[in-house]
């Protein structure tokens, strides 16, 4: 009893139950990122919340873009990467590059000296080139070796946990 209320639990297999796998999954909350590329036709980017750091030494991040996006053929390649921590007033940023590849038109961003898209104004940046590929299903995971931090504006992280945006509050 949690306070006079029965805590209730439910226990299934994700292989049979998918939405409620998903569901579950849903209960971790995370930060959320714009990760960006360049190609031949100009930057792309992509908002992603399967973000995660690896190594202090080296260093490394990870990512892992979904195979059914259609997105995947781009980033899956990319030899260059940056990743973008948003803050909580760059809910539009996110959803932006939910919608578009190309969604920069209204952002202050420059490119590095590769071509890189970086968007200026984040909580952090990491200018990675990538390490590893590993197939994971219906994702992949991209390693990343970091290149090159940005330490950007203070404020709190945009987050997104049970298929919502919100803030870091107080504990």
């Amino acid at each position: 009893m949690d306070g006079g209320r029965a805590l209730v639990t439910e226990t299934f297999s994700p292989e049979t139950d998918l939405r409620a796998f998903r569901h579950a999954l849903g209960a971790f909350a995370t930060g959320v990122t714009v990760i960006t590329t360049v190609t031949d036709t100009g930057p792309v980017g992509i908002t992603a919340n399967s973000f995660a750091s690896v190594s202090l030494d080296p260093p490394l991040v990870l990512w892992s873009p979904a195979k059914a996006s259609s997105r995947f053929g781009i980033f899956s390649v990319a030899e260059r990467f940056a990743v973008h921590v948003l803050r909580t007033d760059q809910k539009s940023v996110a959803d932006g590059f939910t919608r578009s590849w190309t969604a920069f038109h209204d952002l202050d961003w420059a490119a590095d000296g590769f071509g890189t898209p970086l968007i200026e104004g984040t909580l952090a940046r990491f200018v990675c080139q990538t390490e590893a590929r590993h197939d994971a299903g219906d994702h992949m995971i991209v390693v990343g070796r970091v290149l090159a931090v940005t330490r950007g504006v203070p404020g709190a992280p945009l987050v997104f946990h049970g298929g919502s945006y919100g803030g870091f509050g107080a504990v």
